[in-house]
């Protein structure tokens, strides 16, 4: 009786494991379709798409047309210098048709108020060098810790609390690194793929960094300030400035979770 259950309980586990087996490898297929401007319809070619889920991008072609590998349920963006970002999945219709049609709407641009300057220079060097504020960022080293962070004159203590927000168990930064650890394993992708990398050059909005790494985008200036970046390089760093920051910080800890 023993063995009689023996055997029908591998009977029964041998269908699960098949399709566990059979999910874990899924082919790729070729996504193909055509980008457009929402306005003129016209096709645009330059077009950066961009697989969120497998981390690998292409461009549109002359003709605005475009092919990437992917799978059902894979995460898709489109994005374009002076347009929205446009994200999507890939459906089975998708996949079957191949006549996906994506249309991108140009960004419309509020201008900032401009702020004259407080400061009230006399004409003389000596003199207005001292009137001037200086706001001194610079990079301090962590024994046995690759790479630097970035501490505010006006904060002596920013590194130890840099070091505390990555060790506190309560703390945005070792919640977002923890939760977000299947995510944050994609940075060192985003780092070797060329494209991605021309890609984050261009961009300041953090939209794609954030479509990549499937996180809020009102985050990410959260991160950099845990890590101890300053407010300068928060605001005018580029996506890719940004993308080596959160992995080095990434990086940094996982080492010290190790130690």
């Amino acid at each position: 009786m023993r063995y009689f259950v023996v055997f029908l309980f591998s009977i029964l586990s041998l269908p699960s494991f098949s399709q566990t087996e059979k999910d874990s490898i899924i082919p790729l297929k070729k996504v193909k379709g055509l980008v457009i401007n929402n306005e003129t319809l016209f096709p645009m070619s330059n077009v950066h798409v961009i697989n969120t889920t497998r981390v690998s991008g292409t461009i549109t072609n002359g003709t605005g047309h475009f092919e990437i590998d992917g799978v059902v349920n894979d995460t898709i963006i489109f994005t374009y210098l002076g347009f929205e970002t446009v994200k999507t999945i890939i459906t089975n219709d998708w996949i079957k048709n191949n006549n996906i049609k994506i249309k991108l709407t140009e960004k419309i641009y509020v201008l900032d108020e401009v702020k004259l300057s407080r400061l009230k220079l006399t004409g003389y060097l000596e003199v207005d060098t001292k009137l001037i504020p200086m706001n001194e960022n610079y990079r301090a080293n962590i024994s046995g810790i690759m790479g630097l962070y970035e501490v505010g004159e006006k904060s002596p203590n920013a590194l130890s609390r840099a070091v505390r927000s990555v060790l506190n168990p309560v703390d945005f930064l070792y919640n977002t690194f923890s939760k977000k650890s299947s995510e944050m394993k994609k940075l060192k992708k985003m780092k070797a793929n060329d494209d991605i990398r021309k890609l984050l050059s261009t961009k300041f909005d953090r939209e794609t960094l954030a479509s990549l790494l499937e996180i809020d985008k009102n985050d990410i200036p959260i991160i950099l300030e845990k890590c101890n970046y300053s407010q300068d390089f928060i605001k005018n760093a580029n996506d890719l400035q940004v993308l080596d920051a959160v992995n080095g910080c990434y990086e940094e800890y996982k080492m010290l979770k190790r130690m």
